[in-house]
């Protein structure tokens, strides 16, 4: 529960600031590329809702999460390693991966799809707040476009990336950890590589799941 905490409550300010923001920016982006009396306004809530779904909240999210929540973990088993006292859990006879790396998993596994559903619903708000206020399109059509277009396996596969991309940032991030070597130099050096790593492997599964399941 303390890891939910940390990693899901914790981080919720920054999910909230970036997925309205995204969503405002991609509003008055799509609007300014389908300036077109051919194109109804409606259209434009359905690409901004769809695109949230489907790519910007759990991608763009979650690379940022990386950042946030993997140099975390990665810096706190990091110093556990190098201050011993992974060792002294060893000695005790505690498993220290079930007792260290574990609940950080499972957390993350769990609280990531409630970021993401989150970012998925401030995003859409933005862009109806970003529609609104610019007097490209009304909340009532971006709400049509929004629901015309929606299909529940979006909402699914959105869900899917952010249970594989919850378990990349911990796993990825709970080894580096567990490799530290050293003191405080090699400490902040697992931090950097948890969060390149998990970027990288981020963006690969990205392509393999839409590649999968698209």
């Amino acid at each position: 529960m303390l890891e939910m905490k940390n990693i899901g409550v914790g981080s919720l300010a920054i999910v909230a600031i970036i997925a309205i923001f995204q969503g405002a920016v991609t509003t008055l982006q799509i609007a300014y590329q389908l300036v077109s009396p051919l194109v109804a306004n409606p259209v434009i809530g359905s690409i901004v809702s769809d695109s949230s779904m489907l790519e910007l909240a759990p991608t763009i999210t979650c690379l940022v999460l990386a950042g946030k929540v993997g140099s975390h973990i990665a810096s706190e088993i990091g110093t556990m390693k190098v201050s011993e006292q992974i060792d002294a859990l060893e000695i005790m006879g505690i498993n220290s991966r079930a007792f260290v790396a574990s609940p950080k998993i499972i957390a993350g596994i769990v609280m990531f799809p409630c970021l993401i559903i989150i970012s998925i619903f401030l995003s859409n708000v933005g862009g109806i707040f970003a529609g609104y206020a610019s007097g490209i399109l009304t909340p009532d059509e971006f709400i049509q476009g929004a629901r015309e277009s929606f299909l529940p396996f979006n909402l699914a596969f959105s869900l899917i990336k952010a249970f594989v991309y919850a378990f990349i940032i911990t796993s990825v991030s709970s080894y580096h950890g567990y490799k530290t070597e050293g003191g405080a130099l090699e400490v902040g050096s697992s931090s950097t590589k948890a969060v390149v790593y998990s970027a990288v492997l981020i963006l690969f599964s990205d392509y393999l799941l839409t590649q999968l399941l698209l």
